[in-house]
């Protein structure tokens, strides 16, 4: 593939970041990885850099533990200043990092031929399912036994479909093959130490903005109808659905409490209350939480006050994230958690990492985890169907 690091952060409205090239690198792990990434951070001050972080970064900021197995073997997180950055709008090149020579040049124009290029090579990787369908369903029934008790109100309940010994050659062929499917606004492709990562998340984490910062958590799912008409009977079936608006509020109650911990007095605001969005397989109910933070406030306090986000927890989100240690059966790694770019003054913008696939090359693991939300409401029957909606949409058409 290549012998440095790449990402690729798609909008997938004519506007990206595309970094590639050696440069300094951590790889996020041992004792006090925290410390160990605000280090980097603060070393590499009035760069660009680039970071994705584990789900399992949970138990260094709370009193946790991941004790399932981890089939990925995927580290706590990789922080790297890239060699070239460069800013991507329509056909315009920005570099705001690196200077522009011919090194970069014809990096960018290999790069760009692979994402005009829609003869996609075959990808003819089948993935089971980790857990059976009564599994699932057992578990469901269980965690609603928790919510009955009182125990939480809500859980992002998780299963992993994977692919042993999965050979991928093209490999930003298969991102592209997947983003042409997805064409979700918070899309990334990286390509790190061993490892590489397909996303196709539709989910924004946190953008800070000087001293602003925004969380946009999506809670509710439904499929893409046949027609026009169609589609706009499911939205409106979305916006009015008692279990997904239960859901959503939930998370953002969620979501105002992690940030009033860091947030300027009086500052914490819903800008977005059940925002109902579109995207190439299904529609999503999304919200919008904003508040103003001093100048001061580091990364890594952004994180231990917000981390993991709300969406993929639960609520309240540490007896959620200790059940769903109890129930799932895999480490979730990278998946649900978070990958973005951090840039010279401090502004960030962090997805949230669902709709994707991670690869291991060393062990030629794939994975691709999905999940959903589980309240008194839920029908354990209809959330094995949303987890089917959401990754059927990728599964059967990268093997098309």
């Amino acid at each position: 593939m290549y012998k440095f690091p790449v990402a690729y952060f798609n909008s997938n409205n004519g506007i990206g970041r595309l970094a590639f090239g050696e440069g300094p690198m951590l790889k996020i792990e041992g004792e006090k990885p925290l410390e160990q990434l605000q280090d980097f951070i603060d070393e590499h001050e009035g760069k660009h850099l680039l970071v994705n972080l584990s789900y399992d970064l949970k138990n260094n900021i709370e009193d946790l533990t991941s004790n399932n197995p981890n089939y990925l073997n995927f580290p706590l997180g990789y922080a790297w200043v890239p060699k070239y950055m460069v800013d991507l709008e329509n056909e315009n090149l920005d570099f705001v990092q690196g200077t522009r020579d011919l090194e970069a040049l014809q990096f960018i124009d290999h790069f760009m031929q692979e994402e005009i290029d829609e003869n996609f090579q075959e990808f003819p990787h089948k993935l089971t399912p980790r857990i059976t369908k009564e599994e699932y369903l057992k578990n469901v029934k269980l965690l609603q036994n928790s919510i009955q008790q009182g125990d939480i109100y809500e859980v992002n309940y998780c299963q992993e479909f994977f692919a042993e010994n999965a050979e991928i050659q093209h490999k930003l062929d298969a991102y592209f093959k997947l983003n042409h499917l997805t064409r979700a606004p918070y899309s990334s492709f990286f390509f790190i130490d061993h490892f590489t990562i397909f996303c196709g998340s539709p989910e924004r984490y946190l953008n800070r903005h000087n001293n602003h910062l925004i969380s946009e958590p999506i809670k509710g799912t439904k499929k893409r109808g046949k027609t026009k008409d169609e589609d706009e009977v499911l939205k409106e079936s979305l916006l009015n659905d008692p279990k997904e608006r239960s859901e959503n509020v939930m998370i953002v109650d969620l979501v105002r409490n992690d940030l009033s911990k860091i947030a300027l007095p009086n500052s914490v605001e819903v800008e977005e209350l059940f925002g109902i969005y579109t995207f190439e397989t299904v529609h999503q109910m999304i919200s919008r939480i904003g508040c103003d933070i001093a100048p001061e406030t580091s990364f890594t306090d952004i994180l231990r006050a917000t981390f993991p986000m709300g969406s993929m927890t639960g609520a309240p989100k540490i007896s959620a994230i200790k059940l769903i240690e109890e129930h799932e059966c895999f480490q979730r790694g990278i998946y649900s958690g978070s990958i973005g770019y951090i840039r010279p003054n401090g502004d960030f913008d962090f997805n949230v990492v669902i709709r994707t696939l991670v690869y291991n090359h060393e062990t030629k693991y794939l994975s691709c985890a999905v999940g959903g939300a589980i309240t008194i409401k839920s029908d354990p029957e209809l959330e094995y169907d949303e987890c089917n909606v959401k990754v059927k949409g990728i599964l059967d058409g990268m093997n098309a």
